[in-house]
């Protein structure tokens, strides 16, 4: 204990050194002080530990200090995540975020391998093939998870409390999306609305969803929903090119702020939009971030579209790689605005990883909501993480845990397969299946629990949102079997609950958009 106290005390500059200390040290003597705690670690740590390993492990703690978007990779890794972003590499479409130190669901491609598999926003990720994940970061998991088309891969996951939550293990196939398109489901909702998913601000997003539109028109719809929950973003300037259609010349869409003058830059239309004066409905939700979050907020700031649904994740910044010997920086050098001046990311200084991940998809804190925007018309709007809707909708029932369980174990298939086996290949049975809800509960739901209890040898306890919901799956495979992808689609449209909210509002857009007092809409 003595020849502890006496180096502790001999560590105490005296006198005119510790005067020095209060002054600031300087950026050399800075570095000098880090290069000494380095040299002492190898030296005389209890471990053998290399330079390697600690300059790493200082790099990434240094930009895990800055916000928890910024992050280090060796050039292959790098290269490799290009391959992910180009569609190069399979996977089953999961978006995946750190949360509470935990990999976490973020979205998923709809259609894809992990949403036929039942998992949903908020799921952990413990293993990949027999292998704990945890300390892994997003993007290295991200690359776990891809590989070669066709090949699976088997994910252990965690739902519902940390402390007793439950635990599953389903095999997924690695696959690319299965259109060369980045929009889905497009198709009319009734005689005079459209209706289209952009699943992400791909390379071609702005031009996919101009040609998707004009079919739209062709088959007369005046006024379309413009699907963007869980959209994780993209490429930023897509957001400018797609929010170009609907707006007119040299409108401005968002504007970015950084430290630096050349991050400070204001994004406008070029010429007039070919759908300037087209009614426009924008759903999104807390899976909705970045280049979804930048066009929404656009959208509203501008009065051009009502947004329905729930408050988007909460992420706009604007990054860029730089490269250094054997690796590649992504560091965030600006904060993506909206027209009006709002911030779209959630606050992250001065709190904790953990901290900050807890507020996806909520509000700022007193401090973020304070200031009060408006729009062109004068309707009043408050910052803080994501962008609030126009009008907020309930929840979708999410699938019970042992959803995952009875789709991995094909008890999903040999219910609603030999169901959809049995309907007539004609239209007007095709018609009268994907209108028809009250007759997938007896046919599908009742039969499919039963199944699960025997099989599974649990309760599968249920509500009644929770089995129109598993109603709605099971009716949507049974008519992928029978007809085809586009009738699954059609029929989870036609049955989604925020879908069919959407189309009550067409009639009062213009009073709800005008910020006259009698048409504010509610929700915020």
């Amino acid at each position: 204990m003595a020849l502890a106290a006496g180096l502790a005390l001999a560590a105490l500059p005296a006198g005119p050194g510790r005067l020095a200390a209060q002054a600031g040290p300087s950026s050399y003597e800075e570095l000098q002080r880090f290069s000494a705690v380095l040299n002492h670690i190898r030296t005389n740590y209890v471990d053998s530990v290399t330079y390697n390993g600690l300059v790493r492990a200082a790099i990434d703690g240094v930009l895990q200090s800055l916000d928890p978007h910024s992050w280090f990779s060796s050039r292959e890794d790098y290269e490799r995540l290009n391959a992910l972003e180009r569609g190069e590499l399979a996977t089953p479409g999961l978006a995946i975020e750190i949360v509470d130190g935990e990999p976490t669901v973020l979205t998923f491609r709809r259609g894809s391998p992990a949403d036929k598999a039942g998992l949903r926003a908020s799921d952990r990720i413990v293993a990949v093939d027999d292998s704990v994940v945890a300390g892994l970061t997003a993007k290295a998991l991200t690359l776990k998870l891809a590989g070669e088309k066709g090949t699976k891969v088997r994910v252990r996951i965690a739902r519902g409390p940390r402390l007793e939550p439950d635990t599953f293990t389903v095999t997924l196939k690695r696959e690319f999306p299965k259109s060369g398109t980045s929009v889905e489901g497009v198709r009319l909702l009734d005689a005079q609305t459209g209706y289209l998913r952009l699943r992400e601000f791909s390379p071609r997003a702005a031009e996919d969803v101009q040609d998707a539109i004009r079919r739209l028109r062709g088959m007369r719809a005046r006024q379309v929903v413009l699907d963007l929950r869980g959209n994780p973003g993209g490429i930023v300037t897509e957001a400018v090119d797609l929010a170009a259609q609907f707006l007119p010349a040299n409108t401005l869409v968002f504007r970015t702020e950084g430290r630096k003058k050349a991050a400070n830059e204001e994004y406008r239309t070029k010429g007039a939009g070919a759908f300037v004066d087209l009614p426009l409905v924008v759903l999104i939700d807390e899976g909705s971030a970045s280049a979804a979050e930048a066009f929404a907020g656009s959208m509203q700031d501008h009065d051009r579209a009502l947004i329905l649904g729930r408050r988007s994740f909460g992420k706009a910044l604007m990054q860029t790689a730089f490269f250094v010997p054997d690796g590649v920086v992504m560091l965030t050098f600006g904060h993506v605005l909206t027209p009006n001046g709002r911030f779209i990311q959630r606050r992250y200084k001065g709190l904790a990883t953990k901290q900050y991940y807890a507020y996806a998809g909520k509000g700022g804190t007193a401090a973020d909501t304070a200031t009060v925007y408006h729009t062109d018309h004068r309707r009043p709007m408050r910052g803080g993480g994501g962008i609030t809707p126009d009008v907020t909708l309930p929840g979708v029932a999410a699938a019970p845990t042992w959803w995952s369980v009875a789709e991995d174990s094909t008890l999903i298939e040999s219910v609603a397969d030999s169901v959809g086996l049995t309907l007539g290949t004609d239209a007007a049975t095709r018609t009268a299946w994907l209108a028809d809800a009250a007759q997938w509960q007896p046919r599908l739901v009742v039969p499919f629990l039963a199944k699960v209890r025997a099989r599974l040898g649990i309760a599968a306890r249920t509500d009644p949102a929770v089995e129109r919901e598993i109603a709605r799956r099971l009716a949507a495979r049974a008519a992928f079997v029978r007809w085809d992808d586009s009738s699954a689609t059609e029929l989870l449209a036609a049955s989604d609950p925020d879908i069919q909210a959407a189309l009550t509002y067409f009639p009062r857009l213009s009073v709800l958009l005008s910020g006259s007092t009698a048409g504010t809409a509610g929700g915020r």
